[in-house]
């Protein structure tokens, strides 16, 4: 888990993500995509997490709220070692663990299920304030979508945070400005975003979701304030990094046909 190697483990994430939808005619490649480098700077140095030790106690806790993009964490899970790559090729078919919404039993560096979203804040609330209760050291990452900001249950977990002071927990909003039904700005609007959680009690900063260097100074300036949990609005293109995918709602839904997958796996350019 080098961190020189982020971009190549982003690049390869992509190509999973390719193989595994076309092969399972599965949905979601254009969250997977979009979220393909913050993985790969997280799981090379970003997170204390020992591929040999997933059960460690001293991890950090990766929660990926965002349920529907599990077959990017399922693939940056098998590239550094959590299970074998060849759980790649199951994704999605009967008798696999590697359910198309992440599933966490079975499935080891996976620490819970999610999907129904909005539960995934929430929970790393817990998770961090167990932590702080029991004095422990580790962090807890919370990666959401932006459409799950929509729900509820997200902003009663915004505003339990910095009540009990979490700076332990970090949430990352995966900002593509996509959701299931359209644009964000005209399914339920955001804006202004940062300064919503701003005025919830968090330490807020913007980022480019595809500059590695820049994701990588962020998670290493954690937490932004003392006694403050710490968000991050990762800006993001849907399909980022297949030019026929980006910025199309479509790719919430479709899956790469044979000529797709093709096409898209020579724009990543050749597996090393």
């Amino acid at each position: 888990m080098n961190p020189a190697n982020a971009e190549h483990l982003a690049r390869t994430i992509r190509r999973d993500c390719l193989q595994m939808t076309h092969r399972a005619n599965a949905s979601h490649i254009g969250t997977s995509l979009s979220i393909a480098d913050l993985l790969a700077v997280l799981y090379t140095g970003g997170l204390h997490v020992d591929p040999a030790q997933p059960g460690w106690d001293g991890r950090d806790r990766f929660v990926q709220s965002k349920g529907h993009g599990a077959a990017a964490l399922y693939a940056v899970l098998a590239e550094c070692g959590f299970f074998p790559r060849s759980w790649l090729e199951t994704y999605c078919q009967d008798g696999s663990p590697l359910f198309g919404h992440v599933t966490h039993h079975g499935v080891p560096g996976v620490e819970v299920s999610t999907g129904s979203l909005g539960h995934g804040l929430s929970i790393g609330c817990g998770m961090a304030l167990a932590a702080k209760h029991d004095g422990k050291a580790h962090r807890v990452v919370v990666l959401l979508s932006d459409g799950e900001c929509d729900e509820g249950s997200t902003w009663e977990a915004a505003l339990f945070a910095p009540h009990h002071h979490l700076d332990n927990l970090t949430a990352i909003i995966d900002y593509n400005k996509i959701q299931s039904l359209g644009d964000v700005k005209e399914v339920l609007a955001l804006e202004p975003l940062v300064d919503k959680w701003r005025a919830f009690g968090w330490a807020v900063r913007e980022i480019d979701g595809h500059d590695v260097s820049g994701i990588r100074a962020s998670l290493s300036g954690l937490p932004f304030e003392p006694g403050h949990p710490s968000c991050i609005v990762a800006h993001t293109v849907k399909g980022k990094g297949v030019s026929f995918m980006e910025n199309r709602l479509a790719w919430h839904y479709k899956s790469p046909k044979p000529e797709d997958l093709a096409r898209a796996l020579a724009e990543l350019g050749e597996a090393e």
